[in-house]
Protein backbone atom coordinates (compact mmCIF):
# COMPACT_ATOMS: atom_id res chain seq x y z
CA UNK A 1 0.00 0.00 0.00
CA UNK A 2 1.32 3.42 -0.94
CA UNK A 3 -0.98 5.33 1.44
CA UNK A 4 -3.31 4.46 4.26
CA UNK A 5 -6.86 3.52 3.34
CA UNK A 6 -9.38 5.98 4.75
CA UNK A 7 -12.34 4.35 6.51
CA UNK A 8 -15.24 6.49 7.72
CA UNK A 9 -17.28 4.93 10.58
CA UNK A 10 -20.78 6.26 11.24
CA UNK A 11 -23.25 5.79 14.09
CA UNK A 12 -26.68 6.47 12.48
CA UNK A 13 -29.69 8.52 13.51
CA UNK A 14 -32.58 6.99 15.41
CA UNK A 15 -36.16 7.32 14.12
CA UNK A 16 -38.59 6.45 16.89
CA UNK A 17 -41.36 7.60 19.21
CA UNK A 18 -38.89 7.88 22.09
CA UNK A 19 -35.14 7.56 22.62
CA UNK A 20 -32.81 8.46 25.48
CA UNK A 21 -29.05 8.26 25.85
CA UNK A 22 -28.58 5.83 28.71
CA UNK A 23 -24.85 5.09 28.54
CA UNK A 24 -25.22 4.30 24.81
CA UNK A 25 -22.20 4.13 22.50
CA UNK A 26 -21.56 2.07 19.32
CA UNK A 27 -18.91 -0.11 20.96
CA UNK A 28 -18.88 -2.76 18.23
CA UNK A 29 -18.20 -0.11 15.58
CA UNK A 30 -15.47 1.46 17.72
CA UNK A 31 -13.85 -1.97 18.11
CA UNK A 32 -13.73 -2.28 14.31
CA UNK A 33 -12.31 1.25 14.12
CA UNK A 34 -9.57 0.26 16.56
CA UNK A 35 -8.83 -2.89 14.56
CA UNK A 36 -8.59 -1.02 11.26
CA UNK A 37 -6.39 1.67 12.76
CA UNK A 38 -4.13 -0.97 14.29
CA UNK A 39 -3.67 -2.38 10.77
CA UNK A 40 -2.58 0.90 9.25
CA UNK A 41 -5.85 2.46 8.09
CA UNK A 42 -6.78 6.09 8.63
CA UNK A 43 -10.08 6.05 10.50
CA UNK A 44 -12.55 8.87 11.08
CA UNK A 45 -15.82 8.74 13.01
CA UNK A 46 -19.11 10.60 12.77
CA UNK A 47 -21.79 10.11 15.41
CA UNK A 48 -25.23 11.22 14.24
CA UNK A 49 -26.41 10.85 17.85
CA UNK A 50 -23.67 13.06 19.29
CA UNK A 51 -25.19 15.05 22.16
CA UNK A 52 -22.00 17.10 22.37
CA UNK A 53 -21.85 18.25 18.75
CA UNK A 54 -20.17 21.70 18.62
CA UNK A 55 -23.21 23.17 16.84
CA UNK A 56 -25.56 21.83 19.49
CA UNK A 57 -26.43 24.49 22.10
CA UNK A 58 -25.04 23.34 25.45
CA UNK A 59 -26.70 25.31 28.23
CA UNK A 60 -25.87 23.00 31.14
CA UNK A 61 -22.26 21.87 31.74
CA UNK A 62 -23.66 18.91 33.70
CA UNK A 63 -25.18 17.65 30.45
CA UNK A 64 -21.74 16.41 29.40
CA UNK A 65 -22.22 13.06 31.07
CA UNK A 66 -23.13 9.58 29.96
CA UNK A 67 -26.88 10.04 30.22
CA UNK A 68 -29.25 12.60 28.79
CA UNK A 69 -31.86 13.38 26.14
CA UNK A 70 -30.95 13.38 22.47
CA UNK A 71 -31.78 16.35 20.28
CA UNK A 72 -35.05 15.46 18.56
CA UNK A 73 -36.87 16.72 15.49
CA UNK A 74 -40.45 15.68 14.63
CA UNK A 75 -40.69 13.85 11.32
CA UNK A 76 -43.46 12.09 9.39
CA UNK A 77 -44.80 9.00 11.12
CA UNK A 78 -44.51 5.77 9.08
CA UNK A 79 -47.77 4.78 7.45
CA UNK A 80 -47.78 1.40 9.18
CA UNK A 81 -47.76 3.08 12.60
CA UNK A 82 -50.41 5.72 12.08
CA UNK A 83 -52.60 4.05 14.73
CA UNK A 84 -50.13 4.95 17.50
CA UNK A 85 -51.02 8.25 19.23
CA UNK A 86 -47.43 9.37 19.69
CA UNK A 87 -45.11 11.84 17.98
CA UNK A 88 -42.43 10.33 15.74
CA UNK A 89 -38.99 11.99 15.70
CA UNK A 90 -35.47 11.88 14.37
CA UNK A 91 -33.08 11.68 17.32
CA UNK A 92 -29.61 13.12 16.90
CA UNK A 93 -27.78 15.97 15.23
CA UNK A 94 -29.34 18.17 12.57
CA UNK A 95 -28.84 16.69 9.07
CA UNK A 96 -27.18 19.93 7.95
CA UNK A 97 -24.53 19.45 10.63
CA UNK A 98 -23.87 15.85 9.58
CA UNK A 99 -23.61 16.84 5.92
CA UNK A 100 -20.98 19.42 6.88
CA UNK A 101 -19.16 16.79 8.96
CA UNK A 102 -19.15 14.40 6.00
CA UNK A 103 -17.61 17.02 3.74
CA UNK A 104 -15.04 17.96 6.37
CA UNK A 105 -13.98 14.33 6.82
CA UNK A 106 -12.74 14.12 3.24
CA UNK A 107 -13.63 11.40 0.78
CA UNK A 108 -13.16 7.96 2.33
CA UNK A 109 -12.30 4.71 0.57
CA UNK A 110 -15.15 2.94 2.38
CA UNK A 111 -17.89 3.79 4.86
CA UNK A 112 -18.92 1.54 7.76
CA UNK A 113 -22.36 2.09 9.30
CA UNK A 114 -23.59 0.24 12.37
CA UNK A 115 -27.16 -0.60 13.45
CA UNK A 116 -28.87 -1.59 16.67
CA UNK A 117 -32.64 -1.99 17.03
CA UNK A 118 -34.25 -3.48 13.93
CA UNK A 119 -37.12 -0.98 14.11
CA UNK A 120 -34.60 1.88 13.87
CA UNK A 121 -33.71 0.98 10.29
CA UNK A 122 -35.30 4.15 8.79
CA UNK A 123 -32.60 6.15 10.60
CA UNK A 124 -29.97 3.87 9.08
CA UNK A 125 -31.45 4.43 5.62
CA UNK A 126 -31.46 8.21 6.11
CA UNK A 127 -27.83 8.08 7.24
CA UNK A 128 -26.72 6.11 4.19
CA UNK A 129 -28.67 8.50 1.95
CA UNK A 130 -26.78 11.40 3.54
CA UNK A 131 -23.50 9.65 2.75
CA UNK A 132 -24.61 9.08 -0.85
CA UNK A 133 -25.48 12.77 -1.23
CA UNK A 134 -21.89 13.76 -0.45
CA UNK A 135 -19.93 10.71 -1.68
CA UNK A 136 -22.15 8.95 -4.23
CA UNK A 137 -19.50 6.48 -5.42
CA UNK A 138 -18.03 5.41 -2.06
CA UNK A 139 -19.03 1.86 -1.00
CA UNK A 140 -21.13 1.61 2.16
CA UNK A 141 -20.96 -1.47 4.39
CA UNK A 142 -23.63 -2.06 7.07
CA UNK A 143 -23.22 -4.21 10.17
CA UNK A 144 -24.63 -4.49 13.68
CA UNK A 145 -27.64 -6.10 15.34
CA UNK A 146 -30.29 -5.20 12.74
CA UNK A 147 -27.98 -6.26 9.91
CA UNK A 148 -27.38 -9.61 11.64
CA UNK A 149 -31.04 -10.38 12.42
CA UNK A 150 -32.54 -9.02 9.18
CA UNK A 151 -29.80 -9.23 6.51
CA UNK A 152 -32.16 -9.53 3.53
CA UNK A 153 -34.35 -6.68 4.74
CA UNK A 154 -31.29 -4.54 5.46
CA UNK A 155 -29.98 -5.12 1.94
CA UNK A 156 -33.35 -4.00 0.48
CA UNK A 157 -34.26 -1.14 2.79
CA UNK A 158 -31.09 0.78 3.60
CA UNK A 159 -29.17 1.28 0.37
CA UNK A 160 -26.01 -0.35 1.74
CA UNK A 161 -23.69 -2.00 -0.79
CA UNK A 162 -22.88 -4.88 1.54
CA UNK A 163 -24.48 -6.22 4.74
CA UNK A 164 -22.34 -7.98 7.36
CA UNK A 165 -23.92 -10.58 9.65
CA UNK A 166 -22.35 -11.35 13.00
CA UNK A 167 -18.75 -10.52 13.86
CA UNK A 168 -17.33 -7.98 11.45
CA UNK A 169 -13.56 -8.28 11.89
CA UNK A 170 -12.68 -10.46 8.89
CA UNK A 171 -15.73 -9.32 6.93
CA UNK A 172 -14.57 -5.70 7.04
CA UNK A 173 -11.13 -6.67 5.73
CA UNK A 174 -12.80 -8.69 2.96
CA UNK A 175 -15.07 -5.79 2.01
CA UNK A 176 -12.17 -3.35 1.92
CA UNK A 177 -10.25 -5.60 -0.46
CA UNK A 178 -13.29 -6.27 -2.66
CA UNK A 179 -14.26 -2.60 -3.05
CA UNK A 180 -10.90 -0.84 -3.02
CA UNK A 181 -8.21 -3.43 -3.67
CA UNK A 182 -6.59 -2.75 -0.29
CA UNK A 183 -5.49 -6.08 1.16
CA UNK A 184 -4.94 -6.42 4.93
CA UNK A 185 -3.42 -9.51 6.51
CA UNK A 186 -4.58 -9.86 10.14
CA UNK A 187 -1.84 -9.57 12.73
CA UNK A 188 -3.63 -11.82 15.19
CA UNK A 189 -6.43 -14.37 15.46
CA UNK A 190 -9.55 -12.31 14.76
CA UNK A 191 -11.70 -14.95 16.47
CA UNK A 192 -9.90 -14.51 19.80
CA UNK A 193 -11.53 -11.81 21.92
CA UNK A 194 -8.28 -11.38 23.85
CA UNK A 195 -6.27 -10.74 20.68
CA UNK A 196 -8.34 -7.81 19.41
CA UNK A 197 -7.04 -4.23 19.78
CA UNK A 198 -8.86 -1.92 22.16
CA UNK A 199 -11.82 0.07 20.79
CA UNK A 200 -11.03 3.52 19.41
CA UNK A 201 -12.95 5.41 22.10
CA UNK A 202 -10.75 8.46 21.48
CA UNK A 203 -12.52 9.03 18.15
CA UNK A 204 -15.57 10.24 20.07
CA UNK A 205 -16.07 13.92 20.83
CA UNK A 206 -15.05 13.80 24.47
CA UNK A 207 -15.15 10.73 26.69
CA UNK A 208 -17.71 11.18 29.48
CA UNK A 209 -17.59 7.46 30.33
CA UNK A 210 -15.80 4.28 29.32
CA UNK A 211 -17.95 1.54 27.75
CA UNK A 212 -16.35 -1.84 28.48
CA UNK A 213 -17.12 -5.32 27.25
CA UNK A 214 -15.36 -7.89 29.44
CA UNK A 215 -17.02 -10.77 27.58
CA UNK A 216 -19.31 -11.48 24.67
CA UNK A 217 -22.13 -13.97 24.43
CA UNK A 218 -24.49 -15.49 26.99
CA UNK A 219 -24.97 -19.10 28.15
CA UNK A 220 -28.73 -18.65 28.48
CA UNK A 221 -31.24 -18.85 25.65
CA UNK A 222 -34.24 -16.95 26.96
CA UNK A 223 -37.38 -17.06 24.84
CA UNK A 224 -37.54 -13.28 24.37
CA UNK A 225 -33.83 -12.50 23.90
CA UNK A 226 -31.60 -12.42 20.80
CA UNK A 227 -28.27 -12.55 22.63
CA UNK A 228 -27.60 -16.19 21.75
CA UNK A 229 -28.47 -15.49 18.10
CA UNK A 230 -26.01 -12.63 17.85
CA UNK A 231 -23.26 -14.14 20.02
CA UNK A 232 -23.72 -17.93 20.09
CA UNK A 233 -20.60 -18.58 22.20
CA UNK A 234 -19.62 -17.12 25.58
CA UNK A 235 -16.08 -15.71 25.52
CA UNK A 236 -14.35 -13.83 28.32
CA UNK A 237 -11.47 -11.40 28.23
CA UNK A 238 -8.43 -11.55 30.47
CA UNK A 239 -9.37 -9.64 33.67
CA UNK A 240 -5.95 -7.98 33.85
CA UNK A 241 -6.35 -6.55 30.33
CA UNK A 242 -9.85 -5.26 31.16
CA UNK A 243 -8.50 -3.34 34.14
CA UNK A 244 -5.49 -2.11 32.14
CA UNK A 245 -7.86 -0.74 29.49
CA UNK A 246 -9.93 1.10 32.08
CA UNK A 247 -6.78 2.47 33.70
CA UNK A 248 -5.46 3.77 30.36
CA UNK A 249 -8.63 5.77 29.65
CA UNK A 250 -8.76 7.05 33.23
CA UNK A 251 -5.14 8.20 32.93
CA UNK A 252 -5.74 9.73 29.49
CA UNK A 253 -8.66 11.98 30.41
CA UNK A 254 -9.59 11.37 34.03
CA UNK A 255 -12.84 9.59 33.21
CA UNK A 256 -14.47 7.95 36.26
CA UNK A 257 -17.67 6.34 34.96
CA UNK A 258 -17.25 2.79 33.63
CA UNK A 259 -20.19 1.07 31.96
CA UNK A 260 -20.20 -2.71 31.46
CA UNK A 261 -21.86 -3.83 28.22
CA UNK A 262 -21.74 -7.56 28.99
CA UNK A 263 -24.78 -9.81 28.64
CA UNK A 264 -23.33 -12.24 31.20
CA UNK A 265 -20.97 -10.25 33.41
CA UNK A 266 -21.38 -12.39 36.54
CA UNK A 267 -21.30 -15.86 34.97
CA UNK A 268 -18.35 -17.73 36.56
CA UNK A 269 -17.72 -14.55 38.55
CA UNK A 270 -15.09 -16.11 40.79
CA UNK A 271 -12.80 -16.55 37.77
CA UNK A 272 -13.68 -13.32 35.99
CA UNK A 273 -15.86 -10.48 37.33
CA UNK A 274 -14.81 -10.90 40.98
CA UNK A 275 -11.18 -10.55 39.91
CA UNK A 276 -11.98 -7.38 37.97
CA UNK A 277 -13.92 -5.90 40.89
CA UNK A 278 -11.09 -6.65 43.33
CA UNK A 279 -8.50 -5.07 41.04
CA UNK A 280 -10.63 -1.97 40.50
CA UNK A 281 -11.31 -1.64 44.23
CA UNK A 282 -7.56 -1.57 44.88
CA UNK A 283 -6.64 0.59 41.90
CA UNK A 284 -6.99 3.99 43.58
CA UNK A 285 -8.99 5.29 40.59
CA UNK A 286 -12.19 6.14 42.52
CA UNK A 287 -14.49 4.86 39.79
CA UNK A 288 -18.27 4.75 39.41
CA UNK A 289 -19.41 1.48 37.82
CA UNK A 290 -22.68 0.88 35.98
CA UNK A 291 -24.44 -2.19 34.56
CA UNK A 292 -27.34 -1.04 32.36
CA UNK A 293 -27.39 -4.54 30.87
CA UNK A 294 -29.11 -6.88 33.28
CA UNK A 295 -27.07 -8.95 35.74
CA UNK A 296 -28.04 -12.60 36.24
CA UNK A 297 -29.49 -12.74 39.74
CA UNK A 298 -28.48 -16.37 40.27
CA UNK A 299 -24.80 -15.41 40.13
CA UNK A 300 -24.97 -12.82 42.92
CA UNK A 301 -23.30 -14.25 46.01
CA UNK A 302 -22.53 -12.46 49.26
CA UNK A 303 -18.87 -12.14 48.20
CA UNK A 304 -19.67 -10.83 44.73
CA UNK A 305 -22.12 -8.27 46.16
CA UNK A 306 -19.44 -6.97 48.54
CA UNK A 307 -16.87 -6.84 45.77
CA UNK A 308 -19.17 -4.85 43.48
CA UNK A 309 -19.84 -2.36 46.26
CA UNK A 310 -16.15 -2.02 47.12
CA UNK A 311 -15.30 -1.42 43.46
CA UNK A 312 -17.72 1.51 43.26
CA UNK A 313 -20.86 0.10 41.64
CA UNK A 314 -23.45 2.88 41.33
CA UNK A 315 -26.04 1.70 38.80
CA UNK A 316 -26.99 -1.94 39.18
CA UNK A 317 -29.69 -3.58 37.06
CA UNK A 318 -31.02 -7.10 37.59
CA UNK A 319 -32.67 -9.34 35.03
CA UNK A 320 -35.80 -10.48 36.87
CA UNK A 321 -38.46 -10.15 34.08
CA UNK A 322 -41.21 -11.55 36.36
CA UNK A 323 -41.65 -12.63 39.97
CA UNK A 324 -44.21 -15.24 38.95
CA UNK A 325 -41.56 -17.87 39.70
CA UNK A 326 -44.03 -20.76 39.88
CA UNK A 327 -45.14 -20.50 36.25
CA UNK A 328 -41.89 -19.13 34.82
CA UNK A 329 -41.37 -20.70 31.41
CA UNK A 330 -39.75 -18.03 29.20
CA UNK A 331 -36.39 -18.43 30.94
CA UNK A 332 -34.87 -20.34 33.84
CA UNK A 333 -32.47 -17.73 35.15
CA UNK A 334 -33.75 -17.35 38.70
CA UNK A 335 -36.12 -18.83 41.27
CA UNK A 336 -37.90 -17.13 44.15
CA UNK A 337 -35.41 -18.21 46.81
CA UNK A 338 -32.46 -17.12 44.65
CA UNK A 339 -34.01 -13.73 43.97
CA UNK A 340 -34.76 -12.82 47.57
CA UNK A 341 -31.41 -14.19 48.75
CA UNK A 342 -29.53 -12.10 46.15
CA UNK A 343 -31.52 -9.01 47.15
CA UNK A 344 -30.54 -9.57 50.78
CA UNK A 345 -26.87 -9.97 49.82
CA UNK A 346 -26.96 -6.68 47.92
CA UNK A 347 -28.60 -4.80 50.78
CA UNK A 348 -26.11 -6.26 53.27
CA UNK A 349 -23.25 -5.17 51.02
CA UNK A 350 -24.46 -1.58 51.21
CA UNK A 351 -26.62 -1.13 48.11
CA UNK A 352 -29.84 0.83 48.51
CA UNK A 353 -32.97 1.13 46.40
CA UNK A 354 -31.46 4.14 44.55
CA UNK A 355 -28.66 1.90 43.25
CA UNK A 356 -30.69 -1.20 42.40
CA UNK A 357 -33.27 -1.69 39.69
CA UNK A 358 -34.91 -4.85 38.39
CA UNK A 359 -36.14 -5.11 34.82
CA UNK A 360 -39.69 -6.44 34.50
CA UNK A 361 -41.09 -7.38 31.10
CA UNK A 362 -44.44 -5.91 30.12
CA UNK A 363 -46.50 -6.30 26.97
CA UNK A 364 -45.67 -9.97 26.45
CA UNK A 365 -47.98 -12.12 24.31
CA UNK A 366 -51.16 -12.91 26.26
CA UNK A 367 -49.80 -11.34 29.45
CA UNK A 368 -52.32 -10.18 32.03
CA UNK A 369 -51.47 -6.72 33.42
CA UNK A 370 -52.08 -8.02 36.93
CA UNK A 371 -49.04 -10.27 36.48
CA UNK A 372 -46.88 -7.20 35.94
CA UNK A 373 -48.40 -5.44 38.94
CA UNK A 374 -47.68 -8.48 41.12
CA UNK A 375 -44.08 -8.44 39.93
CA UNK A 376 -43.80 -4.74 40.72
CA UNK A 377 -45.00 -5.42 44.25
CA UNK A 378 -42.61 -8.38 44.65
CA UNK A 379 -39.58 -6.38 43.53
CA UNK A 380 -40.48 -3.47 45.80
CA UNK A 381 -40.85 -5.87 48.72
CA UNK A 382 -37.25 -6.96 48.13
CA UNK A 383 -36.05 -3.36 48.47
CA UNK A 384 -35.36 -2.92 44.74
CA UNK A 385 -36.78 -0.39 42.27
CA UNK A 386 -38.92 -1.95 39.51
CA UNK A 387 -37.98 -0.90 35.97
CA UNK A 388 -40.55 -1.68 33.28
CA UNK A 389 -39.08 -3.02 30.04
CA UNK A 390 -41.69 -3.14 27.29
CA UNK A 391 -41.38 -6.25 25.14
CA UNK A 392 -40.09 -6.04 21.59
CA UNK A 393 -40.62 -9.18 19.47
CA UNK A 394 -37.38 -10.36 17.87
CA UNK A 395 -37.20 -12.51 14.77
CA UNK A 396 -35.59 -15.88 15.44
CA UNK A 397 -36.29 -16.03 19.17
CA UNK A 398 -38.44 -18.74 20.74
CA UNK A 399 -41.19 -16.25 21.56
CA UNK A 400 -41.47 -14.94 17.99
CA UNK A 401 -44.31 -17.22 16.89
CA UNK A 402 -46.36 -16.44 20.00
CA UNK A 403 -45.75 -12.73 19.44
CA UNK A 404 -46.89 -12.97 15.82
CA UNK A 405 -50.06 -14.78 16.90
CA UNK A 406 -50.86 -12.21 19.60
CA UNK A 407 -49.94 -9.02 17.75
CA UNK A 408 -52.41 -6.65 16.13
CA UNK A 409 -49.78 -6.24 13.39
CA UNK A 410 -48.26 -8.53 10.80
CA UNK A 411 -44.89 -8.51 12.55
CA UNK A 412 -43.14 -10.38 9.75
CA UNK A 413 -44.09 -7.68 7.24
CA UNK A 414 -41.84 -4.95 8.63
CA UNK A 415 -39.37 -4.64 11.54
CA UNK A 416 -40.97 -1.26 12.30
CA UNK A 417 -43.90 -3.14 13.80
CA UNK A 418 -41.74 -4.80 16.49
CA UNK A 419 -41.08 -1.47 18.22
CA UNK A 420 -41.67 -1.86 21.96
CA UNK A 421 -42.84 1.78 22.08
CA UNK A 422 -46.05 0.75 20.27
CA UNK A 423 -46.80 -2.23 22.58
CA UNK A 424 -47.13 -4.53 19.54
CA UNK A 425 -48.59 -7.55 21.35
CA UNK A 426 -51.43 -5.62 22.97
CA UNK A 427 -54.82 -5.01 21.27
CA UNK A 428 -53.89 -1.30 21.06
CA UNK A 429 -51.32 1.15 22.35
CA UNK A 430 -52.34 2.26 25.84
CA UNK A 431 -51.14 5.32 27.74
CA UNK A 432 -53.46 4.21 30.52
CA UNK A 433 -51.63 0.92 31.03
CA UNK A 434 -48.22 2.61 31.07
CA UNK A 435 -49.50 5.12 33.65
CA UNK A 436 -51.02 2.30 35.70
CA UNK A 437 -47.66 0.56 36.02
CA UNK A 438 -45.85 3.82 36.75
CA UNK A 439 -48.29 4.67 39.53
CA UNK A 440 -47.85 1.19 41.01
CA UNK A 441 -44.08 1.64 41.10
CA UNK A 442 -44.33 5.04 42.78
CA UNK A 443 -46.81 4.02 45.48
Amino acid sequence: MTAAAHILCINPWIHDFAAYDFWARPLGLLYLAGLLRDHGCRVTFIDCLDRFHPRHPQTDPAARCGRGPYRKTPIAKPERLMDVPRRYCRYGADPEWITADLRAAGQPDMVLVTSLMAYWYPGVAETIAAVRSVYPKVPVVLGGVYATLYPAHAARATGADRVICGHGEQAVFDALEAYTGWCIRPKTDLGDINALPRPALDLQRGLPFVPVRTSRGCPFSCDYCASSLIEPRLEKRNPEEVVAEIRSWHKWCGVRDVVFYDDALLVNAEKHADIIFDMLAGSGMDLRLHTPNALHVRNITAKTAKRMHAAGMQTLRLGVETTDFEKRGMDHKVGAEEFFRAAAYLREAGFSRKHMGAYLLAGLPNQNPTEVEASIDGVKAAGITPVIAWYSPILGTKMWDAACAASRYDLAADPLLTNNAVMPCLPAFSWELAARFKDRIQK
